[in-house]
């Protein structure tokens, strides 16, 4: 038995699709959302951080089994494929035997963490997109390519503690389209007020497009 095979990752779901939203916008990927998170989801009133997917069901999956299920959603299963572990939290299942079993793969990796979780040192290589939810001082990761902050109509944006290439500013999403525009007024002044600062604008274009 090899050193991977006794692995089972919580996977929630694996499917191919663009990436909505940051700098690899509209590039196709594939999307391997990690189940479980670090961090409180606001549910039933309670307070916590509001989340927008479902990463609670999982099913616990070999890596060989998650290869196959890459190459199946994608119909490809060569080297440059780029694979995007989101979540959830993924860091929170990632270690240095799995992280070089992704290498082995040939993809082109990426990675949305909320930095809350140190990485890995060999995922340096990969494209590493922040999203932070809490307090710059609670952030464990050491280097990031972008940095996404989801802003409401009363935030501003935080001093960071990162200081990647890329920094974008995104309303956060609302179901009611007059909060919605709101947040996304508050985003382009937000955007324009700091432009110099290397911030931009980004919305989650995939739920214009209608598309996962």
């Amino acid at each position: 038995m090899s050193d991977v095979d006794h692995y089972r990752l919580p996977i929630n779901e694996v499917f191919w699709s663009v990436q909505g939203e940051g700098h690899h916008v509209g590039r196709p990927s594939v999307f391997v959302r990690f189940a479980g998170c670090n961090l409180k989801c606001a549910r039933d009133g309670e307070a916590g951080f509001d989340c927008d997917t479902e990463f609670t069901s999982n099913t616990r999956v070999s890596l060989d089994d998650l290869r196959s299920m890459v190459g199946r959603v994608s119909g490809h299963e060569g080297p440059d494929l780029r694979v995007i572990l989101t979540g959830g939290e993924p860091s929170l299942h990632l270690n240095d035997t799995i992280v070089q079993w992704f290498y082995d793969q040939g993809w082109s990796m990426a990675l949305e963490t909320n930095g809350t979780h140190k990485l890995p040192a060999a995922t340096r290589d990969w494209w590493i997109s922040v999203s932070p939810k809490t307090a710059e001082h609670t952030l464990r990761v050491q280097w990031c390519d972008e940095l996404r902050y989801v802003r409401n109509h009363t935030q501003s944006i935080p001093v960071p503690v990162l200081e990647p290439e890329h920094k974008f500013v995104s309303p956060a999403w609302s179901d009611d389209p007059g909060e919605f525009g709101a947040n996304l007024r508050h985003c382009v002044r937000l955007a324009k007020d700091n432009w110099s600062k290397g911030w931009r604008l980004s919305t989650q274009q995939h739920k214009s497009w209608n598309v996962l």
